[in-house]
């Protein structure tokens, strides 16, 4: 896809979320345009989800916008461009052009959709709004800004991840051995670092100066500390790990604010910095290092021992429970969990379960596209969020089908549940594994899979596990996902004066 094309889906985006004045701030994860906003009734839902590009919308913390991996990563410079050029004055007309062209753009699709797809939207946008509220509670707004922390980290970990593993690749086949050690300091650079950077990342998020969260972080990973002692130990260079900086960068973070209130004007240039970085570096030398270093062990022995013993059942509670947790927004909690996991032993057990969640939910929705052989607007809906669901990419198939119809996330849930359970009994069983990185799921994840097994018997295992939540996705929502009357209702084809919709046998199979 071109530069024009990028900047010609930011150009369509802009007018429809109140244009440039009503942009506050601009940032991007994995697969969403993420877009803080100043008045929440200037964007149009709907005339957004019509646009070609855009995947779906989520309305959090932050008004995000899923546009797909790679995808978000180019029109993100693109849309920041626009909103720099309009300046403080051009938002304003180009949010009332945004107004007229989303009043036909919404009655055009208004038109021509379905009444049952247009229930189970509304349905669904219905559904989000409850859930936002549900999540305005302070525990989930702390862990949400947690999340913000290490969202922009992601495609850095991805990278280095999958350098990473081509660096295993070569290492165990013993081909370019020259090129294995410049492999590693690329691969090892950023993660030697991280703490540094979710330090800075802290800081920002919680309202202090990033650049002294950083330098508070930075000590945990500094060489020298192995001349410290605390507790009766000497502290290793990055003991403590993100979890230290994370506490760090927040202490300093109260300490400036209070230097704030009490430090005269004509010093506070000297003293605020100061006092900022020494006593928080003081407490994260002779407390948060070594507390901090205690917990990421804890944390590495207990997901290791928690599939080693239990995988099966283990796989299948987190595999079976994750989209809900994605509903309540507590999985926003596992973020600092997952690093910490990459950081103690190369990767997180985790993630690779928690995807067989996707899994289970592309196998229900496929289910659904059979099952209502003539409801042809939901199936258009299906068939083009599927190939985004493969990827990992489940929003659109969440909140457009599977959780508004209610019976059909269920049954994705019980497809996840299988797929997890699956990938736990392998780890029991002592083919460990784990991804590089966080982010991706789905396909996606395939490039960071690492393990003591072997690259080979990762990919099996994952993809046995992928295979399973399809499966047991599709079968449960296929018998289970519907009542009688459910498919009564929804099996239906709200335009008689459209084509006649061909039969379900004549039909490609979806894969």
């Amino acid at each position: 896809m071109s530069p024009d094309t990028h900047r010609a889906t930011a150009a369509a985006i802009l007018p429809l979320v109140g244009g440039p004045d009503n942009v506050t701030s601009i940032a991007h994860c994995m697969t969403r345009l993420r877009i803080g906003l100043r008045d929440r009734s200037l964007v149009r839902d709907e005339a957004l989800k019509a646009l070609p590009a855009v995947l779906g919308v989520v309305d959090d913390d932050t008004y995000q916008i899923v546009l797909g991996p790679g995808a978000v990563a180019r029109v993100t410079p693109a849309f920041e461009a626009l909103v720099r050029e309009a300046g403080p004055t051009g938002g304003k007309a180009t949010a009332e052009a945004g107004k007229a062209t989303t009043g036909s753009a919404t009655s055009d699709t208004e038109a021509g959709t379905d009444a049952t797809a247009e229930a189970l939207r509304t349905r669904g946008t219905a559904l989000k709004e409850a859930r936002t509220a549900r999540n305005s509670t302070p525990v989930k707004l702390v862990l949400r800004r947690i999340a913000n922390i290490f969202v922009p980290l992601i495609p850095a970990l991805i990278g280095c991840g999958i350098i990473a593993g081509l660096n295993g690749l070569l290492t165990n086949s013993g081909l370019l051995p020259a090129v294995v050690p410049a492999l590693a300091a690329i691969a090892s650079g950023f993660m030697s670092l991280i703490a540094v950077f979710v330090g800075y990342n802290t800081a920002k998020e919680f309202g202090g100066t990033p650049v002294l969260g950083g330098a508070v972080a930075a000590i945990i990973v500094f060489p020298g500390v192995a001349k410290i002692e605390a507790f009766g130990h000497h502290l290793a260079p990055g003991q403590g790990g993100v979890l230290g900086a994370l506490a760090a960068a927040l202490l300093a973070v109260y300490v400036e604010k209070w230097c704030r209130t009490w430090v005269p004007q004509a010093v506070d240039n000297l003293v605020t910095p100061t006092l900022t970085v020494l006593l928080p570096g003081l407490v994260t030398l002779f407390g948060l290092m070594y507390v901090a270093g205690e917990v990421a062990e804890d944390i590495g022995w207990f997901a290791d021992r928690l599939l080693a013993t239990g995988g099966a059942f283990a796989g299948l509670v987190l595999g079976g429970l994750f989209l809900p947790l994605v509903m309540l927004g507590l999985h926003q909690a596992l973020i600092p969990i997952h690093t910490t996991l990459i950081e103690h032993s190369g990767y997180t057990v985790l993630l690779p379960i928690l995807a067989m969640a996707g899994a289970g939910q592309v196998g229900a929705a496929i289910a659904v596209y059979f099952r209502l052989p003539r409801n042809r607007s939901l199936r258009t809906t299906i068939k083009s969020a599927l190939p985004a669901g493969f990827l990992g990419v489940g929003e659109p198939l969440i909140y457009g089908v599977s959780l508004p119809l209610g019976r059909p996330f269920v049954t994705a849930c019980v497809g996840g549940a299988a797929g997890g359970a699956f990938v736990g009994l392998f780890n029991q069983l002592g083919a460990g594994f784990g991804s590089t990185a966080i982010g991706p799921s789905g396909w996606a994840l395939f490039p960071l899979l690492a393990g003591p097994s072997g690259l080979g018997t990762a990919i099996a295992v994952y993809a046995g596990g992928l295979a399973v939540g399809y499966a047991v996705g599709f079968a449960a929502t296929y018998f289970f996902g519907f009542t009688p009357q459910m498919l009564a209702d929804l099996d239906t084809d709200p335009d008689p004066d459209a084509p006649p919709a061909a039969e379900p046998a004549q039909e490609p199979a979806l894969a």
